[in-house]
């Protein structure tokens, strides 16, 4: 299947935190979206693999995902090195997105930005014609996506692109809460972490209302690019 847009996230949970709004707003409008985890977050302090990957798949059901399937990379322990690279370009040429969104350019998990840098390098590798991959044994044609853009963690980065995505919010919300042993639930129990505090899904809510005050909404998210973006038109700016 052809996607629209495909999404990389290195951990089962990182996309619904932070570009899951811009994800429903395109599904709404008729484009196809997908997500491609490397890990199953098996190192979260909280849950299981197996549990994550429940979670996820309930995760793709609440956004309508067209896709969803996980690199199996270890978590913690991933490299961007060549043979990860070319499992990422296997997967983008599988998927032949025009746009990718993919982890932090640099956060406070260490995993993130190392994400964000195996997606850049396979993103321009996927369109050099004498890397070769294979699908089901049959040789991949080369692709690259015309855009990459970078969605923002739990560490601030001024973004270059915000998106409106109020509209779309409770259902963010809901897709996040689906990851019911990460984030605070007080029917789960475990031991508390960073992220399974009621503050912290809060704080995501506050990122969200002042990327949406940046540009006179209520809730938007952002987004880094590693190059210059135009526009046909000065009218295309909000």
């Amino acid at each position: 299947m052809k996607l629209d847009i495909l999404v990389l996230a290195v951990h089962p949970d990182d996309a619904e935190l932070c570009c899951s709004g811009t994800i429903l707003k395109h599904i709404a409008m008729g484009m196809k979206v997908g997500i491609v985890d490397f890990t199953r977050g098996e190192l979260g302090t909280r849950g299981t693999a197996e549990t994550r990957d429940e979670e996820a798949a309930d995760s793709a059901r609440i956004l309508g995902l067209h896709a969803r399937e996980n690199l199996g990379f270890r978590d913690g322990f991933f490299k961007n090195d060549e043979s990860h690279q070319l499992e990422v370009i296997r997967i983008i040429r599988k998927y032949q997105p025009e746009i990718v969104l993919s982890n932090a350019l640099h956060d406070r998990h260490p995993d993130h930005g190392r994400a964000g840098d195996l997606a850049n390098d396979a993103v321009f590798l996927s369109g050099l014609l004498k890397i070769e991959t294979f699908e089901e044994g049959i040789a991949q044609q080369q692709w690259r996506p015309r855009l990459l853009l970078q969605y923002i963690q739990d560490r601030y980065i001024q973004p270059d692109v915000i998106i409106d995505v109020t509209p779309y919010m409770e259902t963010k919300l809901e897709s996040i809460r689906a990851y019911k042993t990460q984030f605070f639930n007080p029917e789960v129990e475990g031991p508390a972490t960073y992220i399974s505090s009621p503050e912290f899904l809060e704080s995501a809510i506050g990122r969200a209302r002042e990327f949406g005050k940046s540009i006179g909404t209520t809730f938007a998210e952002g987004f880094t690019s590693r190059k210059l973006l135009g526009v046909d038109s000065l009218f295309d700016l909000r």
